[in-house]
């Protein structure tokens, strides 16, 4: 077996499960997940209709840097999406199975195997645990920046210089998981400034971009860099329908930025075997040319974060997040494994203590007392799951 496998946390999820051994919820109470961050609103007409109409094409192989129509699709849509933003839909962008698997990979084309000592890569803390998979199982080390009150945005002051000087690859993600903070252009000039200094990538996974309210767009990594005149050298993107579009079972997303790193990249795709079926293919492009949908979809969560909030204002410390369908909420007393086990026993509720989303560091674990909770639930149920949370708390 590969050693570097026992490198590998349990995954927050099978955390969470250990964790609820033997405490059991209200007989007859109806569960309510509020853990997982799956969509759950309906899929949109328009992309089964565009799979649907399509599936006579599963006769035929799917090429690895996928059909030109969607790579077009993609480049047109982040044009209208970043201010006309100009990417070539032939060298700088790749279809891929939805952001994740992209993510991992990823690391895998930048690390090097060879180097004297091993790469580092930089994530934030808390943070999505693909990030640190990836580091492990590529042969690297990771190092965590901190996101802490009150603008949960990503320590880089606080990584040492020698950590720096052996950083290949750099994780962003904003809006943030779990956090749901947003990193402003500011934020994205200084990280630009380290990676003039010190050379590394910048992987800015963005999947959760076009959840945001009031019309404040969330600006992306290629997006700022073109603000500040800059090139898309060392920089790439990694966007997905699934949050967007409420398709998480197309498994459907792309990658877009620095051609010479994206050609690396189309290299390893082509054997590691990860090939976008063609009526996936054509149901993305339906759904990247289609916004209807998707400003549904932000009415939506803008309708529950509108109800929740100011109800768990009433017994909590929460804040309403940039962009994301996430609550980032401080729990009293501060002992969130505590607080998910109370709301499991006594209501039925599901929600993921921030200490499974992140690591322990010299100035300790960035996701204890806070739990993550997911709006992903109907109205009506996310806002019984707040007064219900309120009543038990108050």
């Amino acid at each position: 077996m590969n050693p570097l496998l026992n490198q590998l946390q349990p995954y927050p999820f099978a955390r969470l499960r250990e964790a609820m051994q033997g405490i059991d919820a209200p007989a007859g109470v109806k569960p309510v997940p509020l853990h997982i961050g799956e969509p759950k609103h309906a899929t949109p007409k328009v992309i089964t209709d565009a799979l649907t109409a399509s599936l006579n094409e599963l006769s035929s192989y799917p090429l690895s840097a996928g059909l030109l129509e969607l790579r077009q699709a993609c480049a047109d849509w982040a044009a209208r999406r970043y201010d006309g933003l100009t990417l070539n839909p032939d060298t700088e962008i790749l279809p891929v199975l939805g952001s994740r698997e992209a993510l991992f990979a990823f690391a895998q084309v930048v690390l090097d195997p060879s180097a004297a000592e091993k790469n580092i890569i930089i994530s934030p803390n808390p943070f999505y645990q693909i990030y640190e998979g990836a580091a492990y199982l590529g042969g690297g080390d990771i190092y965590f920046a901190n996101c802490r009150a009150p603008d949960f945005m990503p320590a880089w002051q606080e990584v040492p210089e020698q950590i720096w000087q052996r950083t290949k690859l750099v994780f962003v993600c904003s809006p943030n998981n779990p956090c749901g903070s947003v990193m402003q252009r500011d934020d994205w000039a200084a990280l630009f400034a380290l990676q003039d200094r010190y050379g590394f990538v910048v992987a800015s996974d963005e999947c959760y971009s076009e959840i945001y309210f009031d019309g404040a767009k969330p600006i992306g990594c290629l997006q700022a860099a073109a603000q500040l005149g800059r090139s898309n050298k060392g920089l790439v993107m990694f966007t997905s329908l699934s949050k967007r579009s409420n398709v998480p079972g197309l498994r459907s997303g792309f990658v877009a930025g620095d051609a010479a790193l994206l050609k690396a990249f189309s290299l390893y795709r082509t054997y590691h075997g990860s090939a976008m079926s063609v009526p996936v293919q054509r149901a993305s492009i339906a759904a990247w040319q289609d916004e209807a949908h998707v400003a549904e979809n932000r009415r939506l969560y803008q309708e529950k974060f509108s109800k929740v909030v100011p109800i768990l204002r009433q017994a909590f410390d929460v804040q309403m997040p940039d962009a994301s369908f996430y609550l980032w909420l401080k729990v009293p007393g501060g002992d969130d494994l505590a607080f998910a086990q109370k709301l499991w026993r006594e209501a039925a509720i599901q929600v993921l203590p921030g200490r499974f989303l992140g690591r322990d560091t010299p100035e300790g674990n960035a996701g204890e007392g806070y739990v993550r909770i997911a709006l992903v639930a109907g109205v009506a149920e996310c806002v019984a799951a707040a007064e219900t949370m309120v009543a038990l708390f108050r």
